[in-house]
């Protein structure tokens, strides 16, 4: 191995360890608001991605029309829970109110979908998408069990992961997609050509990662979402209810996933189920993070990054294997140097 080729798998490595860092840090914002450990993250990605092909093919994605019917759904729920006294008029307003939102994107969709769409306007038509598809999952399968113990919770995110693979391939087909890229530039940096996607792939992880951090530093939803992170039932004395920060979380993690799924589209073919390695790497480096902090998340998705990179190049068969291995030591780490309690 020469210098040209540890450059240029470094490159490969970065825009990788990008997507990973935006993986990792939805896990661990799921994890640390809800105790969810969210299984079904990489699904996002690969509905995000999809969903973006399916738009700019000129086809109106399928998940538009999940979406409406989650909403239809959660609004029936809400209707039967008021007819037995359980919610409040406002909470079938607000259902109401997500019927209405899922009708404008989807009839948005249907108007200008057909014959293609720029990817200016693919990219917020994607996200106005598949951001409400969060919050919808959360109500259906997490929110009436958010007492449940961390191992039921991860069950049923497990049960959610396999629906959503099975959705997805009814919703997508078995072919892949493979977008085409935001510019055609490209330069030469040395022995490295660097082109204009890699660049946005990083440029816009890093933006992703400020605007997360300014969210939870100067925002109030932010700033509820981490008091629910250090101690949920001090926050919800203080007034902080703990369903809306599960919907505000998942809403964030799909927006995340998402982005992951517009980035990396043109750098790889996505398929259905291709969102599931991408969501087990994050999860790598969330734990990595110990499942509780952003920076260290972010510095473990830049090692399993730059780590398949350069095991591509001296075992490829066995990439894959080197990067989950990298989980054995840190949990051995972890275990002899936490300490051990029961969870209630």
């Amino acid at each position: 191995m020469n210098t040209d080729i540890v450059l240029i798998l470094a490159q490969d490595g970065l825009v990788n360890a990008a997507v990973y860092a935006l993986a990792a840090i939805a896990i661990v914002l799921v994890y640390a608001v809800t105790r969810i450990v969210f299984v079904p993250q990489g699904e996002f990605v690969a509905y995000g991605a999809l969903t973006f092909a399916g738009l700019l093919s000129g086809v109106v994605p399928t998940t538009a029309w999940l979406m409406l019917g989650g909403a239809i759904a959660i609004c029936v729920i809400d209707v039967w829970k008021a007819y037995r006294g359980g919610v409040t008029s406002k909470a079938i307003v607000k259902s109401l109110a997500g019927i209405f939102y899922a009708l404008a994107v989807v009839f948005v969709a249907w108007r200008f979908a057909p014959g293609g769409m720029s990817q200016v306007l693919a990219i917020p038509l994607t996200l106005a998408i598949m951001i409400p598809l969060g919050p919808q999952i959360y109500r259906l399968a997490f929110e009436p069990l958010a007492g449940a113990s961390v191992l039921m919770l991860l069950i049923v995110a497990t049960a959610v992961h396999f629906v959503m693979v099975g959705v997805g391939l009814l919703a997508f087909g078995a072919e892949g997609s493979r977008n085409p890229p935001v510019a055609d530039f490209s330069m030469t940096l040395g022995p490295v050509l660097v082109t204009a996607q890699s660049i946005w792939v990083i440029v816009a992880s890093l933006a992703a990662i400020v605007a997360l951090w300014l969210f939870f530093g100067l925002t109030l939803r932010g700033r509820a979402l981490r008091a629910v992170a250090v101690n949920r039932v001090g926050a919800k004395l203080v007034g902080i209810r703990g369903k809306h920060a599960g919907r505000l979380t998942f809403a964030l993690a799909a927006g995340i996933g998402t982005t992951c799924g517009i980035l990396i589209s043109p750098v790889t073919t996505i398929y259905y189920d291709t969102g599931f390695l991408i969501g087990l790497k994050g999860f790598v480096a969330a734990i990595i993070g110990g499942l509780a902090s952003y920076p260290l998340a972010a510095a473990g998705a830049l090692l399993v990054g730059i780590l398949e990179s350069y095991s591509s190049f001296w075992a490829s068969a066995y990439k894959e294997v080197i990067v989950f291995t990298l989980i054995i030591p840190v949990l051995l780490c972890r275990s002899l140097r936490g300490i051990h309690f029961e969870e209630e």
